[in-house]
């Protein structure tokens, strides 16, 4: 059975989060790491839009989540988290809120992006050239690393694909170098352009 095949099982193939019924497409929860069924829910094209542009965000829509928070999937609970966060201003998305329960991965997954700081408590990732560094974003190695802990030497120009951050500390990002997952310090990459 496809990935989309078991979304439009569990979710009686409507969207996980408004139950819209049409335009439904397999949405990955950042930072995507396992995808998968775990990792991604059912959703239609309004509640992905507004999760990949917050500027278009509209707070009516997203009353949906007074049901979809309780959804038993991690993936859906995750998403209603994290927009009842950017909607909080509003009022009644703190309320929702405070009555919502996440196990502690489930809350570190939440979490994971950095969404729900206020502004003035985010840590920013920067490159060498002074680019802010996103989750995702694919970064080029400007000089030779060793590898902490193996023989492994990263090379000046290897490409670090779908990287992730450290919300701790703002000079460490994670990424692949070949099959090995490793800490890199940002004072040593540059963000790599998005091919058009």
């Amino acid at each position: 059975m496809s990935l989309l095949q078991e979304l439009q099982e569990r979710s009686g193939n409507q969207c996980e989060l408004c139950a819209e019924k049409n335009d439904l497409k397999i949405y990955e929860v950042p930072p995507i790491s396992t995808g998968g069924v775990d990792g991604s829910l059912l959703a239609c094209g309004t509640c992905i839009g507004q999760i990949e542009e917050p500027e278009t965000t509209e707070a009516n829509h997203w009353r949906c989540l007074n049901d979809s928070m309780w959804s038993e999937f991690r993936a859906v609970k995750v998403v209603a988290w994290r927009m009842l966060h950017r909607l909080k201003s509003q009022g009644w998305p703190q309320d929702l809120l405070d009555m919502m329960y996440l196990e502690d991965e489930e809350l570190r997954f939440a979490q994971s992006t950095g969404e729900h700081l206020d502004e003035s408590e985010k840590i920013i990732h920067r490159d060498v050239n002074g680019a802010i560094l996103e989750a995702g974003d694919s970064v080029v190695l400007i000089k030779d690393l060793k590898v902490k802990g193996s023989s492994m030497v990263a090379k000046q120009g290897t490409a670090v694909r779908r990287i992730s951050l450290d919300h701790e500390n703002a000079k460490y990002i994670e990424g692949k170098v070949g099959p090995t997952q490793i800490v890199i310090i940002t004072d040593y990459v540059k963000k790599m352009a998005e091919k058009e």
